[in-house]
């Protein structure tokens, strides 16, 4: 999973054909550091999103902006638009997250 850093790279992949996944996380969350554990496979499997994370605390704008009220979340985007959202509430099992990405119509 690819790093971003700042709201301007962001804006650079979302905007791509192939679908994205962006990951908000941030350092002091033990349910993204649960979800990192179970991740990578999942990642490896689902090649036809591009895997992108960001720390939620250097972008708090563009969290508020996309509706990421609890952490980790992933967002979905394909040519700029967010097409979906999975919520932490929803995101604590590789089975929660892989049932998500089954799901995502494009």
């Amino acid at each position: 999973m690819k790093r971003l850093q700042t709201i301007e790279q962001f804006e650079e992949v979302i905007v791509s054909e192939k679908p994205v996944i962006v990951k908000f996380f941030t350092t002091w969350c033990p349910d993204c550091k649960r979800m990192d554990l179970f991740i990578g496979e999942i990642v490896e499997k689902y090649t036809q999103f591009d895997w992108y994370e960001i720390n939620r605390d250097d972008v708090p704008d563009l969290a508020e902006k996309y509706e990421v009220m609890g952490i980790p979340s992933l967002l979905v985007f394909q040519n700029g638009e967010k097409k979906a959202h999975l919520h932490s509430a929803y995101a604590k099992t590789p089975e929660e997250v892989e049932g998500f990405l089954q799901s995502i119509k494009l």
